[in-house]
């Protein structure tokens, strides 16, 4: 499964092709097994027709004059010989040799004394063939010549030019078959006439073009690709609405008063559409009944407070009163910062282009004006496209944590390929490693590690959290080896 591709396209394109490859695998086996056995038969037939003749020439001539009738049958791509062995060794026949020869013999009939044997010899691979057919040509040629000088030579060779032009014409034929020998493949015949008498053919056979060089490959391919094209384009856009899709998801996360997603395409696309825009209307509306729900709560609690902070001013011991006034307060303070929380003040805040390091850099000046021990340094400027408000909010929440808690900072602001890193160290007792993420829910403070007298809802962090993931970024807490806590907060460049 390695080399199967890890997307939904990729993964459909390659099933496709795949399919596409094995289909066209078995019509070519197919094919190519049709195709040896009409070639076969055909050169068959052609090789049985040339047998046949040559056959009944023989058969018809007196014993003595064979051997010359032998010769003479002789010609362009043939060579006959009258031998007592069969030059075909039962053993060395092959299935095409066994589907040549029972073509043979099926053209022969019943008038043959035996099967004809057959060897088929690819070009190369049996030298003893040209050199028997050079033989056979040899024999023929001088057999001709000693015609030749029996007759009147003075005459033969002053007035008949018509032999010697035969002679020559032959000669030059041979040397041509010779040299065809080397580009096709050659059909070795026994052909039984008797006891011990055998006719052996060296015949030419045109050598077939391979399968793979034929014109069926190159329908082949361009087919894999006209089809490879087809498919990535049909894929791709069936595919593309689940990256609109995903990318819509993302989006959502980060502002769930994001655009709706066009309600159009096809029949799937635009259910799936119409879905997805419903659910983002009801989360929608479930955060804004929320929001008016804890602000009317907020209402409705500040007036009992206002007047059980006039009662409390009433109380004649001092001591008494100050602890009243300083839990209503406490209580003011706890409803505003749930309300702010709720309410996420700055999501509707549209965003735009600012200078990332420059908004942390003077959050960091502004501590440091005030006293703290405070160091930034880093790259430059890194533009960043987000909520300044939400964004300066959540970096204050992280200055003033880790000044409250460790009293020193030092802040980094390094970049990625992909994202902007900022890191704050500081010196503080750091946070119990099985902790680290409970800091980030609503309300919960580390007892152990950060005083309730030095105040706060536990509401910081959580802040933190939800403004930078709705930047599609992330934050996260890690212990330092040497002491102290390290914020990581990592935003997306683009």
């Amino acid at each position: 499964m390695r080399l199967m591709p890890n997307t939904l396209a990729g993964r459909t394109i390659f099933v496709l092709l795949a399919g596409l490859v094995v289909s066209n695998l078995i019509g070519l086996l197919i094919y190519a097994g049709e195709r040896d056995k009409a070639l076969i038969s055909i050169a068959g037939g052609a090789a049985a027709e040339r047998i046949v003749a040559v056959v009944q020439a023989v058969k018809r001539s007196p014993l003595p004059a064979r051997s010359g009738v032998v010769c003479g049958q002789s010609g362009p791509g043939l060579a006959v010989m009258l031998a007592s062995q069969a030059m075909v060794r039962p053993e060395t026949m092959t299935w095409r040799s066994r589907l040549l020869a029972t073509t043979i013999q099926n053209l022969l009939g019943n008038s043959t004394t035996g099967r004809p044997r057959i060897a088929i010899d690819e070009p190369g691979t049996n030298p003893g063939s040209h050199k028997a057919f050079t033989a056979v040509m040899g024999q023929c040629m001088g057999g001709m010549m000693g015609m030749m000088r029996k007759s009147n030579s003075n005459r033969m060779m002053s007035g008949n030019y018509g032999l010697r032009g035969t002679i020559l014409l032959s000669q030059t034929r041979v040397s041509g078959q010779m040299s065809m020998l080397t580009g096709g493949d050659i059909l070795r015949i026994s052909y039984p006439l008797g006891k011990d008498r055998w006719l052996n053919f060296i015949m030419l056979s045109p050598r077939f073009t391979p399968i793979w060089r034929s014109r069926f490959f190159l329908a082949f391919f361009v087919m894999a690709i006209v089809v490879t094209i087809l498919s990535v384009w049909a894929v791709r856009r069936s595919t593309a609405p689940l990256a609109l899709f995903a990318w819509a998801a993302e989006r959502l996360g980060r502002d769930v008063n994001a655009a709706y997603l066009p309600e159009d395409g096809q029949r799937e696309v635009h259910r799936a559409a119409k879905a997805f825009n419903e659910m983002q209307r009801r989360l929608r509306g479930l955060i804004n009944d929320r929001t008016q729900m804890l602000a009317a709560i907020s209402h409705d609690l500040r007036t009992p407070i206002t007047r059980l902070r006039l009662r409390a001013e009433f109380v004649d011991d001092p001591e008494q009163r100050e602890k009243m006034l300083t839990d209503l307060e406490q209580m003011e303070q706890m409803i505003a910062a749930t309300l702010a929380f709720a309410r996420e003040d700055n999501a509707d805040e549209p965003g735009k282009t600012l200078d990332l390091t420059g908004l942390v850099q003077s959050i960091c000046d502004d501590a440091s004006d005030m006293g703290h021990d405070v160091s930034c340094r880093g790259i430059h400027s890194a533009s960043f496209s987000g909520r300044p408000l939400a964004l300066r909010r959540a970096f204050t929440n992280l200055v003033d944590n880790a000044l409250k808690y460790g009293g020193r900072l030092r802040v980094n602001i390094d970049v990625s390929p992909k994202y902007f890193v900022i890191t704050l160290e500081d010196d503080g007792p750091g946070i119990p490693d099985d902790e680290i993420e409970r800091v980030f829910e609503p309300f919960y403070r580390v007892e152990t590690s950060r005083s309730r007298e030095t105040g706060g809802t536990g509401l910081g962090l959580a802040v933190v959290r939800g403004v930078i993931r709705g930047h599609g970024g992330e934050v996260t807490l890690s212990n330092r080896p040497e002491g102290g806590l390290c914020v990581t907060v990592t935003l997306p460049r683009t």
